[in-house]
């Protein structure tokens, strides 16, 4: 009986490369360590794609985001207090 063949898996969309870059610079060591990480959107990445993951980014609970004079953003967030 023959091998079915793997499934290619489905290209990314921009949208989830574009947050899978932002989720590398938020989970650096850096940042982690920092609770801050600053983004930017790059030339490449669609406009209504970095307003979706902005907006994303500032519904959550806990995290925040503000906007430097050179256009970059800056996000920090709370870390809960351990018990």
């Amino acid at each position: 009986m023959a091998q079915p063949k793997p499934k290619t898996p489905a290209p990314a969309t921009s949208i989830e490369m574009l947050g899978a870059r932002l989720q590398k610079i938020i989970n650096s060591p850096t940042a982690q360590k920092a609770q801050a990480a600053i983004i930017c959107k790059a030339p490449d990445e669609a406009q209504e794609d970095w307003d979706k993951i902005i907006e994303a980014i500032t519904e959550t609970d806990g995290v925040y985001v503000t906007y430097e004079d050179d256009g970059t953003l800056r996000v920090f967030w709370d870390v809960p207090d351990k018990d």
